[in-house]
């Protein structure tokens, strides 16, 4: 894949997608505030960050697209192929994570990626990687299922193992193993992804980013104008700490930003606008909060699918 042009075609796709999110999102919540920046990178590559903050649903959240390239894949793209250690590479992707005001109304993120990597003493391989994740405080199950029998469907198209090989890669990425517990109720995860020749690969990392505006986005119309109290609201602060442990401390796409010097402001865009650490704190027992511990914070087989 030396020719340029595969990589122009993704590049065009996942433009699109952004501002596909970009309208999803301001047609959802046309009073979000937004800010925009066009940037570079010294090392070569850029991008754009669309910054939301203070919709009337939407509290925080952020759709990038960046297309950057180096001389040398950082550490972080390079724990499953140790042979690509030192290539040259060019990385693209759009992220997206949407923090909501309303604790009855669940954080989710996106992504979906392209490295292309030249070792000096090989040819030029390409991949794909991507999924959404869905983080609640206040489950809804039938959301959490809506939300796998989207992720099922996509995944049905391309391959009768996607939706259970991606979903468990997904359960076991988003889990913090300091805390025992994952992140939330999952969806799909996937990396080193070329199965089917390129033009598959793509209409699949394309079809992740529509399935997850299609889902997303009516969870939110769907709860969008549920009530709360300052103590729902306290206690979606303090789960959102949990968010902020694991883009700091287990988040590849992170370090991978972090890493190869990537703009920070975009890289750190993720993170919660408030969060709460409150020592020791325990779910009283039969409250809705202990049901977010007792049902949902573990991987679980939302669609009866297991045998």
């Amino acid at each position: 894949m030396s020719e340029t042009r595969p990589a122009e075609l993704v590049k065009e796709e996942f433009q699109s997608l952004q501002e596909n999110l970009i309208e999803r999102l301001e047609s959802t919540d046309p009073k979000i505030s937004k800010k925009e920046d066009q940037w570079s990178r010294e090392e070569g590559g850029g991008g754009k960050t669309l910054a939301f903050e203070q919709g009337s649903f939407v509290e925080k959240g952020g759709v990038n697209f960046s297309d950057v390239h180096g001389k040398s894949l950082p550490p972080s793209a390079t724990q499953g192929r140790p042979e690509l250690e030192g290539a040259s590479f060019r990385a693209m992707g759009v992220s997206v994570v949407f923090h909501p005001h309303n604790p009855h109304l669940p954080t989710s993120h996106a992504n979906v990626r392209f490295f292309e990597a030249s070792p000096q003493d090989g040819e030029t391989v390409w991949w794909f990687g991507g999924g959404f994740d869905l983080t609640p405080y206040y489950p809804v199950m039938e959301d959490v299922v809506f939300w796998h029998e989207k992720a099922k469907n996509v995944c049905d198209n391309y391959g009768p193992d996607h939706y259970q090989r991606f979903k468990k890669w997904c359960d076991d990425y988003f889990y913090l193993p300091h805390r025992k517990e994952t992140r939330g109720v999952g969806g799909l995860f996937f990396d080193d992804y070329n199965e089917g020749g390129f033009d598959l690969s793509l209409a699949f990392a394309r079809d992740i980013g529509q399935t997850f505006a299609d889902a997303y986005f009516q969870i939110l119309e769907r709860g969008k104008n549920k009530s709360y109290t300052n103590e729902e609201k306290n206690f979606q602060n303090y789960r959102r700490g949990r968010y902020v442990e694991f883009n700091l401390v287990y988040d590849r796409g992170t370090h991978f930003g972090l890493q190869s010097g990537g703009r920070t402001e975009s890289i750190l865009m993720s993170l919660p606008p408030d969060v709460k650490w409150t020592y020791g704190w325990q779910p009283a027992e039969g409250s809705e909060e202990a049901r977010l511990y007792e049902n949902f914070l573990r991987p679980r087989d939302w669609l009866g699918l297991e045998k």
